[in-house]
């Protein structure tokens, strides 16, 4: 029992030496980070010394996982000169011959919370983030506030002002847009992806520097675009639910040459409290079994599609009626998703059902191959949008975007319309071998889902089109992406050999039911043509069916004797 305790006490003092804050004094270094344990009860005081005569602002953040962390100038914290949040951050304005900068940091949970701080300095003429605040809490605001939804992510941050020297009056925000005023200021918006499937809270804590300095966010994030003073400071992103995301903005005076960082923030775009759907199970049962199912039926497709005529047209038209149905439910009724689901499924089935009776009755391939292509046609468009093409400008307009992916779906059925059986054994292949990918996405997270499912974000969401539908694509996606083209292109292979000496398609049923029947009606050298008619052969087989249970008659002679 010694043993173990002891063993304890020496964890924590390990701890304590590790990330600092057990006697509520942090000591930093400028630019340096340091990982600091913080609790409800003791604040814990952090000190910067010696900062050099040229260094005319600071900026200091501490970064937090999931738990919020409260940072003041002051013990006793105000509503101007604090901040609350897992990503928040101060800016500190020297005078001159300061050399020395304090602030506090405590948390809100009574458990411990693992943080991470770092203080950044910027010289005189380095542009002041947030410095022209007009809509926050603080005077000088350099962080970015973000919120999101389970479809978009919304980032907005305060516009920054020109740097000055210790003891000068701040220039004006809006004297002018003249060249020497904040006008001239460029704003660059960066995202960076944590790795997939990984919600540790020492990833981020490690991944979330490569985000705080502008040599690490130019190094290792992506520029997504570029604002100017002229455009509203705040961007939309499409959500990502289950994977996280770090976002910053660099702002640049073009004239100086100079540039400075905001304060990084990261989200899941998902809650890590909630008991159902919470960051670590996204997918619901329903989900998991509609696609599972889907893509059992997808996988029978791909490789057998275009043998078992009737199921490839079922699969194909479950997936075009399913679509367009759970749109249309959901614009139209607020009914829960797992109510929407069960009702697109039999919706599907009975779009699939139609399609095949359809061709049985009417014989109509035309009609078949047309929902055939525009299937493939629809992963063909969305796959091209799911690529940087998507995020053009040009795109964010609806008119321009739907006439365009209309014409990039409706080129598939276009250049295929002289070889149907090529079109359908392309379909089949790709899109059942797709639905295992979006199997495998209620399991894990795969950015492939996405090529659908933003294409589904924009039919459903007014405002979407003006989100950025960035992904990462790492080695989960490259393996899934592997796997997909695999399957596609065994699939294909595969129907391609065995259907090379049949005919392109089997022969319709009704009609040949229809000349069956004509033929044993004149051909009266067929066999077939002197079997009775089915009402007779029934009734004969009723009649010997009621034979079978008559009580059967005494032989011998049954006339009466002579006299």
């Amino acid at each position: 029992m010694r043993v173990v305790l002891c063993t304890v006490v020496l964890w924590g003092l390990l701890g304590v030496f590790r990330y600092g804050g057990a006697s509520g004094l942090l000591e930093l270094s400028l630019g340096k980070f340091r990982n600091v344990l913080l609790n409800q009860t003791n604040p814990v005081e952090a000190v910067i010394r010696n900062i050099a005569s040229n260094v005319t602002v600071v900026i200091f953040q501490v970064h937090a996982q999931q738990s919020d962390v409260v940072i003041s100038f002051d013990k006793n914290q105000s509503v101007n000169g604090s901040g609350t949040g897992v990503d928040k951050g101060l800016v500190s304005i020297l005078r001159p011959q300061q050399t020395i900068c304090t602030w506090y940091l405590r948390s809100l949970d009574a458990s411990q919370v693992l943080s991470t701080a770092i203080s950044i300095p910027y010289m005189e003429k380095d542009p002041i983030p947030g410095g022209c605040n007009l809509e926050f809490d603080l005077e000088v605001d350099p962080n970015i506030y973000l919120d999101y939804t389970l479809v978009d992510t919304h980032i907005k941050f305060a516009p920054a002002n020109l740097g000055y020297n210790r003891g000068a009056n701040p220039p004006s925000c809006d004297s002018g847009t003249g060249q020497n005023s904040r006008w001239r200021l460029r704003y660059d918006v960066y995202q960076y992806f944590l790795p997939e499937n990984d919600l540790s809270e020492m990833v981020l804590m490690s991944h979330i520097r490569k985000m705080s300095e502008v040599r690490s966010i130019k190094a290792n994030g992506i520029k997504m675009l570029t604002l100017t003073t002229d455009d509203k400071t705040n961007v939309y992103f499409s959500s990502l639910p289950g994977q996280g995301v770090i976002y910053n903005v660099i702002v640049r005076d073009p004239l100086w040459n100079t540039s400075a960082a905001y304060i990084p923030v990261h989200t899941y775009a998902c809650s890590f409290a909630d008991l159902v759907d919470s960051c670590s199970s996204l997918s619901k049962l329903s989900t998991k079994v509609f696609f599972t199912t889907f893509a059992v039926l997808g996988l029978f497709t791909c490789f057998f599609g275009h043998r078992f005529w009737k199921t490839d047209l079922f699969f194909m038209g479950f997936i075009f009626t399913a679509f367009f149905f759970f749109v249309f439910i959901t614009r139209v009724t607020g009914l829960g998703y797992d109510v929407r689901l069960i009702l697109t499924a039999v919706a599907g089935i009975i779009g699939g059902f139609l399609l095949v009776v359809s061709w049985w009755r009417f014989g109509s391939i035309v009609l078949c191959m047309f929902v055939i292509g525009l299937v493939l046609g629809f992963l063909f468009s969305s796959t091209v949008f799911f690529t940087p093409l998507g995020d053009y400008r040009v795109f964010r307009d609806d008119v321009v975007f739907w006439v365009t992916f209309s014409s990039v779906a409706l080129l598939i059925p276009v250049l295929f319309v002289g070889c149907p059986r090529i079109l359908n054994i392309l379909a089949s292949g790709i899109v059942g071998s797709y639905a295992v990918v979006l199997a495998i996405a209620c399991y894990i997270y795969t950015s492939l889902a996405y090529i659908t499912l933003d294409l589904l974000r924009r039919v459903l969401n007014e405002y979407f089109s003006r989100a950025y539908t960035s992904v990462p694509f790492q080695t989960n996606d490259f393996i899934i992406l592997s796997v997909w083209t695999m399957l596609a292109l065994s699939g294909i292979t595969v129907q391609l050999r065995r259907e090379r000496s049949e005919v392109p398609f089997p022969p319709h049923p009704y009609l040949a039911w229809k000349r069956e029947r004509e033929r044993r009606s004149t051909n009266v050298l067929d066999p077939s043509h002197h079997i009775p008619p089915l009402r007779e052969r029934i009734h004969n087989k009723l009649l010997h069916i009621k034979e079978f249970f008559q009580k059967e008659q005494p032989a011998g002679e049954r006339t009466p004797l002579l006299l």
